[in-house]
């Protein structure tokens, strides 16, 4: 059989990924695409492209009939899911074969077998695999749900049947907090997954996230393509993941993968999958589940094998054996990949949405980008909030580490707030770097003790590049007489300042004169600069004694200033702001747009501080807004369904009097 039309039933940065190989390979790409992806790189890439009207998730690459039309009506005779969406749904599969489809991936009986992670345990410990204790429950249970809660052991994780990315998971050390965790678990999954079901599993304390990628063939063969390491998390999705695994040694390695091959052979598998494993301190390892599907990590054991695990795909879909670099393939060097999102890492690595008015991760030799965006798209509400993933290879893990930590650095990312910081913080941070972490790291490193802040000259330098490059811009396209002076715009006074806030921080800068001397003043006080250089987007200046090459970014509100390795944003301050409108005192409002899934409270009720008062689900995670205070709730503006913009008001709560005025004898 031949492939020679491929659909891809998946978006952003996996689909450019699969239009990339299939190109390679002469095979025509056909891409699907939803309204709010229209616009995104990998629409162009494909050869063809078919609109699935709408943008939220379950009218467009969820809804099975759509995609499997799109794919006939473009002429497509295979269809590959890439990961997430559709990638591990058996009806998918089987409609797609009854449509006259070649599905790039396993049989629809193996992804039901591995679909549920209930009965992917049976199995496992059927072959011999070792799994953890713990057994299925709902939010109605009561009592059972105590007693498999009891005889689990806690610390006990609550987990989706189906779920997968950290979705639908929630651990618990406290069995009160029990309850509230399996139903919140359960909604969520029913949002990402079509399917509510959830089980409870023994979590293992301070563990590691080690996974094997596999890959079987429609003849019988089936082969470990060795592990990968993907501890470091958080929300239970992984954000840095390697190959290989520093803890584990040659016989370990081998254990982990005749765990795997047996667990892949238990079901029949054929094509690209991954046999994911937990392991403590001392190398024991068990069980978690297998994802039928390819891994948003693959590149990494590409770059240690040499392997196109996308081509293999293909190869395999066509009913062809396993290629002999397959079967013969060992391990060179270390890979590492960094998983690049839009999101807001100080308030508890909340997703954001939102336009990248400047999109750019440097490549070279040993660094790959597989990236969904580029400059203008924009991040849409709806989906994963992943821009892309930055991987770098070398002949050790420490150089590798350096490389990625490198690019991450001279990215311009501006428009949306990333975890850019954090993920270079943690790649140089020294327990990270020994090799001896586990999925706990986020937890025991916050983000203040990750994410170094700018230095102070290097903030007050910064600020004065900003305004260097502002005047050179005005210059370049002021209709003045060239040698009168301008600051900040090109009316009014001659040294009207220019205000930035950074952090908390208020910096006036003005700017005068001409050459390479200017009379530069900050926060009233002068400055003794040199410059070198200025354009309206670099600078070159030596300012308190350092000389450094600045570049800058303007949009109508914000300028980024990069230097040094560190990128600073300051907010430009308005002289004549309009007044917002008056939001009234205790509205409690939404910190992202999304949609409304739970009112947990009506008028006139009394809460506590930390009550749980709406739920709201965005970019497939729930997020909880709690009161802040005790107090009664004065109105509720929402309900369930209901979209949400950011500061949106959600519900409105009249704080007690004692705690309202304990509170202002403090202020």
């Amino acid at each position: 059989m031949t492939i020679r039309t491929l659909c891809i039933a998946n978006r952003g940065e996996i689909a450019s990924r699969i239009i990339h190989t299939a190109r390679t390979m002469g095979i025509t790409t056909v891409a699907t695409f939803s309204d709010a992806d229209a616009d995104l790189p990998y629409v162009r890439d494909a050869d063809r492209a078919v609109r699935l009207p709408g943008s939220r998730a379950s009218d467009t690459y969820l809804a099975v009939d759509r995609v499997v039309d799109a794919a006939k009506q473009a002429g497509a005779d295979a269809v590959h899911p890439g990961y997430g969406f559709l990638s591990e749904r058996a009806d998918f599969a089987r409609a797609c074969a009854s449509a006259g489809l070649t599905f790039v991936g396993p049989s629809p009986e193996a992804i039901e077998r591995m679909g549920s992670k209930l009965e992917a345990k049976r199995i496992m410990a059927a072959a011999g695999v070792p799994v953890l204790p713990g057994g299925e429950v709902a939010p109605e249970h009561g009592e059972a749900l105590a007693a498999v809660a009891a005889s689990t052991g806690f610390p006990v994780m609550v987990k989706a049947a189906m779920g997968g990315g950290g979705r639908g998971m929630r651990l618990v050390h406290d069995p009160a907090h029990l309850a509230d965790a399996v139903a919140s678990a359960a909604r969520e999954a029913e949002s990402a997954f079509g399917d509510g079901s959830v089980f409870l599993e023994r979590f293992v304390e301070s563990p590691r996230h080690i996974e094997v990628q596999v890959f079987g063939d429609a003849h019988g063969t089936v082969v470990s393509l060795f592990e990968r390491e993907c501890s470091v998390q958080r929300r239970h999705q992984k954000i840095i993941e390697e190959a290989p695994s520093p803890a584990v040694d040659d016989a370990m390695r081998a254990e982990l993968s005749r765990a795997a091959v047996a667990a892949a052979k238990a079901i029949g598998y054929v094509g690209a999958g991954t046999v994911e494993f937990v392991a403590d301190d001392e190398g024991s390892f068990w069980f978690l589940e297998m994802n039928t599907r390819l891994q948003v990590e693959h590149p990494v054991t590409e770059m240690v094998t040499g392997l196109d695990l996308v081509a293999v795909q293909l190869v395999v879909a066509a009913g062809e054996p396993l290629p002999p670099e397959v079967l013969t393939a060992t391990l060179g060097g270390h890979a590492v990949e960094a998983r690049l999102y839009a999101e807001d890492v100080g308030a508890g690595f909340r997703p954001v949405s939102g336009r990248l008015d400047r999109f750019v991760i440097p490549t070279g030799d040993g660094i790959r980008v597989d990236a969904g965006y580029e400059t203008g798209s924009l991040v849409s509400p709806h989906y994963d909030a992943m821009l892309a993933k930055v991987i770098a290879h070398a002949s050790t893990r420490t150089s590798a580490l350096a490389s990625v930590a490198r690019v991450l650095r001279e990215a311009e990312l501006y428009g949306v707030p990333t975890n850019r910081d954090l993920l270079v913080g943690v790649l140089e941070h020294d327990e990270f770097v020994s090799g001896r972490f586990d999925t706990g790291f986020l937890d025991r490193h916050d983000a203040e003790e990750l994410i170094a802040p700018p230095s102070d000259d290097l903030v007050v330098a910064g600020a004065i590049a900003a305004g260097l490059a502002r005047r050179a811009a005005q210059r370049a396209t002021s209709p003045l007489p060239v040698g009168i002076p301008q600051g900040w715009r090109n009316v009014g006074p001659a040294h009207q300042p220019g205000v930035l806030r950074h952090g908390d921080r208020r910096i006036v800068v003005e700017v005068a004169g001409d050459g390479r001397e200017p009379h530069v003043q900050v926060d009233g006080e002068p400055e003794a600069v040199v410059v070198f250089s200025a354009s309206g987007d670099a600078v070159d200046l030596e300012a308190r004694g350092i000389r450094r090459m600045v570049t800058v970014h303007h949009t109508d509100s914000t300028i980024y200033v990069d230097g040094d390795g560190t990128s600073i944003a300051y907010e430009v301050e308005a002289r004549f702001p309009i007044p917002a409108d008056v939001v009234a005192p205790g509205s409690l409002v939404a910190p992202m747009p999304g949609s409304v899934v739970v009112v947990a409270v009506a008028i006139g009720e009394h809460v506590d501080a930390g009550t749980v008062l709406v739920t709201l689900e965005a970019m497939k995670m729930e997020h909880v807004v709690r009161a802040p205070a005790a107090g009664t709730v004065r109105e509720v503006r929402v309900g369930v369904g209901d979209q949400v913009d950011t500061g949106d008001v959600l519900v409105v709560i009249d704080a007690d009097t004692s705690e309202a005025d304990e509170n202002d004898e403090h202020e």
